[in-house]
């Protein structure tokens, strides 16, 4: 792609940044990648065939506390040498001579990057409970994490944050998503831990080993918190959903997270974080239909999400919720 035509970048600029602040040779040629679902990315190329990675928030009217790529670079950072799986951070600049937006810029990791779940197998699906592990095994103070996010337990904070972002973001009237964060509400479990959360774990946020053996790094840090780490499972075996992914049953992917990180957990706790889980998602997706809606260059490679897959995911949280007695 032209360095002119790329949405969202000033080409010139940010390649002379790129060429001051990690070495890259000009001229820089610049691309949109991955399905880009909210924050944007782009691969630059140098003269050099060198590749780093770029990530900026999307274009437009963004809601508060969202697409924070200040804070996600924070994230990176102080995950470098922990041992979770995740990109090496190259730069980072809020300079208005070279962004609009705070813009980071990460090195690039060969591997397998799913854009078909049906290809994934069960090696695949085994891999991403493993690298979840790593995350909620970090000690948040030895890394200065600790004061991330609130202390206060995690499924009130997100029930309120997703209640809120479904007001600012809704394209049509769904009593549903509130009648069911009612349910949700009234079956919190209480919180016994905090850790890191990830909070968009998904087999299409990692680079897999090229065989699917393994996680080589993690993406998407823009929604990382501090919270209980049965959330992020949640989230995992909501991925798994039909509607979505499909990688895996959920509860294999639950017997092999409870197995990398030695935590028991309950059928009920399973069920509540699988069903906010679904929950969860149906908000971001009908945040991403909105912004695509409001602004075209916001849309994903592959268009705009169907409102149908909203009320799929709804109803999915239903049964669940319905299953398991709440």
């Amino acid at each position: 792609m032209s360095s002119a035509t790329v949405v969202g970048l000033d080409a010139a600029a940010v390649a002379a940044w790129l060429a001051d602040a990690a070495g890259l040779r000009e001229p820089v040629a610049f691309a949109r990648i991955g399905q880009g679902q909210s924050n944007l990315t782009f691969l630059a190329t140098d003269a050099e065939g060198r590749r780093v990675v770029l990530r900026r928030p999307p274009l437009g009217e963004l809601l508060a506390s969202a697409h924070d790529v200040a804070r996600e670079h924070r994230i990176l950072s102080a995950l470098t040498g922990t041992g979770v799986p995740i990109p090496p951070v190259v730069a980072f600049t809020e300079d208005p001579a070279v962004t609009d937006v705070p813009l980071l810029a990460m090195g690039f990791v060969d591997g397998w990057v799913v854009e078909d779940p049906t290809a994934v197998d069960e090696q695949v699906a085994l891999a991403l409970p493993r690298a979840l592990a790593t995350i909620h095994a970090v000690d948040l103070e030895e890394i200065g994490l600790l004061d991330l996010a609130s202390h206060k337990p995690y499924a009130a904070r997100q029930l309120k944050r997703w209640r809120r972002q479904w007001e600012d973001s809704a394209t049509r009237s769904l009593p549903v998503v509130g009648e069911l964060a009612d349910r949700l509400e009234a079956a919190m479990p209480a919180q016994r831990e905090l850790t890191l959360v990830h909070g968009d774990f998904h087999v299409l946020n990692v680079i897999l080993a090229p065989d699917g053996s393994a996680v080589r790094a993690i993406l998407d840090w823009e929604l990382c918190t501090l919270g209980d780490p049965l959330a992020d499972l949640g989230g995992l075996m909501a991925y798994a959903s039909p509607s979505l992914t499909g990688i895996a049953a959920p509860q294999v992917l639950a017997e092999a997270y409870m197995k990398a990180s030695g935590r028991e957990v309950t059928a009920a706790a399973l069920a509540f974080w699988h069903a906010l889980g679904l929950w969860k998602i149906a908000v971001i997706v009908e945040g991403v239909r909105r912004r695509a809606l409001d602004d075209p260059r916001n849309a994903p490679d592959g268009g705009v999400p169907p409102e149908h897959l909203v009320d799929d995911l709804i109803a999915q949280a239903r049964l669940v919720a319905f299953e398991a007695g709440f």
